[in-house]
């Protein structure tokens, strides 16, 4: 059984959409930890979700970032243990050192809530081992989910594969139209160096079912599963 850890830090939401979405993954079993008090021994990996951390207040994800929760995620992060941040998520991974560059406001200043599309540029994390090359649909939900760094960070990113997701049209082609927020490159999603920590903009969690209009969710996040236990489901392929 893989034990998966959803934080909850005040101001976030999407942990019961994770614990939804994750129960329909066989051999995964959730269970969702309070900020001040999480306790990360005995899981297997943790996902970082959703929402709107301290109310977003200085910038989103800067006070989350040193909640007790973040810190026992660092360590957790260092053992090599899986780690999965969505939307405001991916702002903590970032703000907390854990992935690099930063998120700031989507171009045109305009939150974006649609369907888009991304393409899956790396297999090297265990969320998306085997869909590299992959289109997939989801949805997102974000003021600020403009993607930036510098260029030698840019650079590196895509030499050594840590660039995980980039905004395509649905056909996988990168272009300036299928970019929702203006990040550089169309960079929807990173990883940290050794490959167990990414983030994306997009939210897995809510395309795991048909209902839902969408099933490309559940590919990712049983990705988890196969990783750590050999098994997973290949319900939606």
């Amino acid at each position: 059984m893989t034990r998966v850890a959803l934080l909850r830090y005040p101001g976030t939401w999407s942990e019961r959409d994770f614990a939804h979405a994750f129960s329909l993954i066989p051999e995964v079993q959730t269970e969702i930890l309070w900020h001040e008090d999480a306790d990360l021994r005995g899981f297997d990996a943790a996902i970082v979700p959703g929402g709107f951390s301290y109310g977003d207040y200085v910038r989103a994800g800067a006070i989350a970032k040193i909640s007790p929760a973040t810190k026992a995620l660092v360590h957790f992060a260092a053992e090599g243990k899986p780690v999965l941040g969505s939307c405001n998520g991916f702002q903590i991974l970032c703000e907390a050192g854990l992935l690099p560059g930063a998120l700031l406001r989507n171009a045109g200043l305009e939150y974006r809530c649609d369907w888009i599309h991304v393409r899956v540029e790396s297999d090297r994390t265990p969320w998306t081992r085997g869909l590299a090359g992959d289109v997939l649909r989801m949805p997102i939900g974000h003021g600020e989910g403009c993607w930036v760094a510098d260029a030698d960070t840019v650079a590196e990113l895509e030499s050594s594969g840590r660039v995980v997701f980039r905004y395509t049209d649905a056909r996988g082609a990168a272009t300036l139209e299928a970019n929702p927020n203006g990040s550089l490159a169309n960079i929807a999603g990173v990883c940290n160096e050794a490959g167990n920590v990414v983030g994306l903009m997009p939210h897995p969690e809510r395309c795991v079912e048909a209902l839902l209009g969408g099933t490309d969710g559940y590919r990712v996040l049983a990705n988890v599963a196969k990783t750590l236990v050999g098994t997973g489901p290949a319900l939606y392929r």
